[in-house]
């Protein structure tokens, strides 16, 4: 009896130890194919704005007035990163010249565990505001080694012919993989990335979009191009096999850079892909979410006319922040 009163305590200890611990060996123990609350790989918006981002160099006129005088109005270059929690790895779509701030700004958002961090860096094609970024991996900056890039094959050429660009790839810095329109890269275990080649300005290399897929959700993003009529697959129809649809919404309507011929910049205007999207179920219309927006778009504006619109026929305009669990 008396030796049983001296062990109570001990054994009392040792239960309450055991509860304490039990959690911890239970989250050890989750089946990999299982999705926990945090776990789940995401999609984060780094940029909307188009190549020169908002506000541009040189504009001295009303629609960058705002964001000269409120630096919390300005946006980066449209750019999006892809994250697994899991295997802390990190893939860029586009590398824009807003990179330095937009790699610190996933840095924040997920940690890497060595430097730099970079599983991969996807260029939509060679227009500045998508892979001039890419400088910044170079001796006189970050000076890394082996960081993937994934070109389709004039894009490829373009970088492999023309410095500076060459001089990352003769240095290391970063090595180059090859994509095919259609054929789909596995990132992992849980995310693929398929290219779909697109009409564009195509004068270095080709123009892709992306469809991104993960264990529960798909999104397209395609920023940049030309009209809608011009591509031989069917927007509407790509709607209906992803979840989130990130779109080309450079200008809002014919008319809005004064004195320009637009129709040598062709871009699918927001108005105009509006009512293209008029017909569909509103939940296809939903997963419409508008980017890359010129300095002279009025969406960039969240209290404007233009947003409105937007928000009326079902759509949404992309914040720089957002966050799509895959």
């Amino acid at each position: 009896m008396c030796r049983a009163r001296l062990h109570l305590p001990i054994l009392v200890s040792i239960l309450f130890l055991a509860a304490a611990l039990l959690p911890m060996f239970r989250s050890g123990a989750v089946n990999e194919e299982e999705t926990t609350p945090g776990d789940a790989p995401f999609l984060v918006v780094l940029g909307i704005a188009q190549d020169a981002g908002y506000p541009q160099a040189g504009c001295r006129k009303e629609c960058c007035a705002d964001a000269w005088a409120e630096p919390g109005k300005r946006r980066h270059a449209v750019t999006v990163a892809i994250v697994d929690p899991r295997t802390r790895e990190r893939w860029f779509l586009d590398c824009s010249p807003h990179f330095s701030a937009q790699l610190r700004e996933l840095n924040r958002l997920a940690p890497p565990e060595t430097f730099p961090g970079i599983d991969g860096i996807f260029p939509t094609h060679a227009h500045i505001g998508h892979y001039t970024g890419l400088l910044y991996l170079g001796r006189e900056v970050m000076g890394t080694q082996g960081v993937p890039v994934y070109t389709m094959p004039r894009m490829r050429k373009f970088l492999e012919a023309n410095g500076p660009w060459a001089q990352l790839v003769e240095l290391g810095n970063i090595t180059l993989r090859d994509l095919a329109a259609g054929e789909t890269v596995k990132l992992n275990e849980r995310l693929s990335l398929t290219p779909l080649l697109v009409p564009h300005r195509d004068e270095y290399s080709e123009t892709v979009g992306f469809r991104v897929t993960g264990p529960s959700r798909s999104i397209l993003y395609l920023p940049d191009i030309d009209k809608w009529t011009r591509w031989e697959t069917d927007i509407a129809e790509v709607l209906q096999t992803v979840d989130v649809a990130y779109l080309d919404g450079t200008f809002f309507a014919d008319g809005e850079l004064p004195g320009r011929d637009m129709s040598r910049i062709p871009h699918p205007f927001i108005a105009e892909s509006m009512k293209r999207f008029s017909g569909l179920h509103a939940t296809e219309r939903s997963k419409v979410r508008f980017l890359h927006l010129n300095h002279t778009n009025p969406a960039l504006d969240p209290k404007s006319e233009a947003t409105r619109a937007i928000e009326k026929a079902g759509h949404r305009v992309a914040e720089q922040g957002e966050r799509v669990d895959l």
